[in-house]
């Protein structure tokens, strides 16, 4: 994150939304750039430094799945909340997967607009020496080059994927529950219809545990999920 006003590249093709977002984000100190199409939008991240990014899925032009991916080739660190008013377990396992990093669903409430892009910024900052890289049996996590690894092979990580094994390894031995993860991780309110949660600790156990002798990630019934040897 930038150390003057954090830049925001807002990408939405509603005029009175992305209006709104404008005016309410200047409000709270926020540098804030509109682009009204996915085109727009990824010729902007091409030429300016942005601290984050909030874009719509329905786009013109290029979507915001697309862009999200786009953004994803260039920097794998800058976080993108994604806006829709599509709210399946479907589409937002499309939007993580394609590299959003928060999922806010139409009409959402401005200041809760404005808890998760202080998440994601705070999470965007660096982090201290002393805990750059995290460790759990033959399993690594570097914090600042954004990598995993196990028995000293690299794991490919999306972001959201990161961000979950991270968690994870910051309460290793420590049964957290879906709506631990959803919090902390998601910054999201339990909502029990969805098993996004379940999907993406799935998604782990393929790069983390398959091909490994000693399984790290174990599920404990009716409580949540632990990282911890046998």
């Amino acid at each position: 994150m930038s150390l003057s006003k954090p830049n925001i590249l807002v990408v939405e093709d509603e005029t009175k939304v992305a209006l709104f977002l404008k005016k309410g984000l200047e409000t709270q100190s926020y540098s804030v750039t509109v682009a009204a199409d996915g085109r727009e939008g990824k010729r902007l991240i091409g030429t300016e430094h942005f601290d984050l990014v909030i874009l719509d899925v329905n786009l013109p032009v290029l979507s915001g799945v697309e862009l999200a991916q786009y953004i994803r080739t260039r920097n794998t660190q800058l976080p993108i909340l994604m806006l829709t008013a599509l709210d399946s377990t479907t589409d937002k396992l499309m939007g993580f997967e394609a590299g959003a990093d928060d999922y806010l669903v139409k009409p959402f409430d401005f200041l809760e607009l404005l808890a998760r892009i202080r998440a994601l910024l705070r999470r965007a900052t660096p982090p201290d020496e002393s805990e750059a890289v995290l460790k759990m049996a033959d399993l690594e996590l570097d914090l600042r080059e954004k990598v995993a690894r196990r028995m000293g092979q690299s794991i490919d990580l999306t972001a959201r994927e990161f961000s979950l094994l991270e968690y994870l390894m910051r309460n290793q031995g420590r049964v957290v529950s879906r709506v631990d993860i959803a919090s902390q991780v998601w910054d999201l309110n339990f909502d029990t219809g969805t098993n996004v949660i379940d999907v993406y600790i799935n998604y782990l156990r393929n790069k983390i545990d398959k091909d490994a002798p000693v399984k790290l990630i174990h599920t404990v019934i009716g409580l949540g999920y632990v990282l911890k040897q046998k």
